[in-house]
């Protein structure tokens, strides 16, 4: 009688600590659809349980640390954001592609105008967060001083400032995911997908078996950064260049410089090939994903180095992915299927300059539409010593074909500069 009590007690905090509004219906969304009013808005907030139509909550991986922070008592559970002046600094779309089902399947293409689309439902009391955010900044790297100093590049004030501080256009992006059009991607039925989410996670998403009404999915991994160097207008116009690079996250090479890989002067080579574009007229477009070792992660990166430098005969080409298999179960999970989402959100449809020798990239930004005229290697003298056996097993597993891909060299001159670095 007691625990009834108690119970009717409980019912009274939650119902009269969550006040009614006056719309409690979550809007439905139509994927594909470029009028975002028909699209419907992504509601993956908590403050008021009937708005929610995902799966799944905002913030990817971060949202764990606002759990700690609401049971510390540093956060009240029913923050609402005060989005003022947080807009975008410059335009992006809306571009064909985001009214193709087809195109864009991994992140929300009105992620970053959601206060402005929804500004009616935003007044009836409905929590939508931005999942894209458009800014400007300045980044500096050594390697694009070295690259002034050595006159690879030259200071122009606007795009490339004295010391060598490189302007930006710079976008932060929140996964978003469609599961029927992430399945049909993937080549797998929505059941399996749904089916190895829900395991996978151990249960962290029961949503994902019990509801498939709900067909949209904020996963708990990390987003994406994009630089944009140059005129944001020159990425679609077919008489501007453009270059890009797509970047999976290295951080032990990337931030500390690591030398077991070519993952920090690829970076560095790409920057320069995109600020050489947009210093021409055209524009660089240098996406950087959150994909630490290959999508298996940082502490499986590090046990197979070790691995593969006590193996005996110590570290081989031949043996490269063998040990990344052992320890990991498969050489590669990134899935690069899902890559070019980002490049149909910027309205791409030609790269002119693809600075990168995957062939894993290439065929997936090619099978999804977008043409691609050069593709760029890494210059011989860029690649550290250590390096030189992730190259040899790269090559040798197909990871790219090194001999047909033109060098910088063949591809001309920009305001009278060769590409070449």
């Amino acid at each position: 009688m007691q625990q009834l009590k108690n119970a009717s007690k409980l019912k009274h905090i939650v119902l009269t600590s969550h006040p009614i509004r006056p719309v409690s219906k979550p809007p439905r969304i139509h994927w594909g659809e470029i009028n975002p009013r028909k699209r419907g808005a992504i509601v993956g907030t908590l403050t008021t349980a009937a708005h929610r139509n995902v799966i799944g909550t905002h913030s990817g991986s971060y949202s764990v640390y606002r759990a700690l922070a609401v049971a510390s008592g540093a956060l009240h559970p029913n923050h609402r954001a005060d989005l003022t002046n947080t807009f975008p600094v410059v335009p992006i779309g809306p571009h064909p592609s985001w009214g193709n089902p087809d195109r864009i399947v991994s992140l929300d293409p009105f992620g970053a105008i959601v206060d402005e689309v929804y500004a009616d439902l935003y007044k009836q009391g409905y929590d939508i967060r931005p999942t894209i955010a458009i800014t400007k900044a300045h980044i500096n790297l050594p390697e694009i001083q070295d690259a002034i100093a050595k006159g690879r590049l030259a200071v122009d004030g606007k795009i490339l400032k004295d010391g060598g501080s490189l302007v930006v256009t710079k976008v932060a992006i929140e996964p978003v995911w469609h599961l029927p059009g992430l399945a049909k991607r993937l080549d797998v039925s929505e059941n399996e997908l749904r089916r190895a989410l829900f395991q996978q996670t151990g249960g962290m998403f029961p949503e994902l078996v019990t509801h498939p009404d709900l067909q949209v999915f904020l996963p708990p991994i990390g987003g994406m950064t994009v630089y944009i160097i140059g005129d944001v207008e020159a990425i679609t116009d077919p008489h501007r260049e453009l270059a890009v690079r797509v970047h999976d996250e290295c951080n032990g090479s990337d931030v500390f410089g690591s030398d077991i890989c070519t993952c920090r002067p690829y970076l560095a080579h790409g920057l320069e090939v995109c600020t050489e574009t947009a210093q021409a007229g055209g524009a660089g477009v240098f996406v950087y994903l959150r994909k630490e070792g290959r999508a298996l992660g940082e502490v499986t990166k590090f046990l197979v180095y070790n691995a593969r430098k006590r193996q005996e005969g110590g570290d081989r080409a031949d043996a490269y992915f063998n040990r990344t298999e052992c320890v990991a179960g498969v050489p590669d999970m990134r899935f690069q299927e899902l890559m070019p989402d980002v490049l149909h959100w910027l309205g791409i449809t030609q790269i002119d300059r693809f600075v990168s020798m995957s062939d894993m990239k290439y065929n997936a930004i090619v099978n999804s539409g977008i043409k691609i005229i050069h593709r760029i290697p890494i210059p011989d003298e860029l690649i550290p010593a250590d390096a030189m056996v992730e190259i040899a097993a790269k090559q040798a597993a197909g990871y790219y074909t090194e001999k047909t891909v033109p060098n910088l060299v063949t591809l001309g001159k920009i305001k009278g500069r060769s590409l070449s670095d």
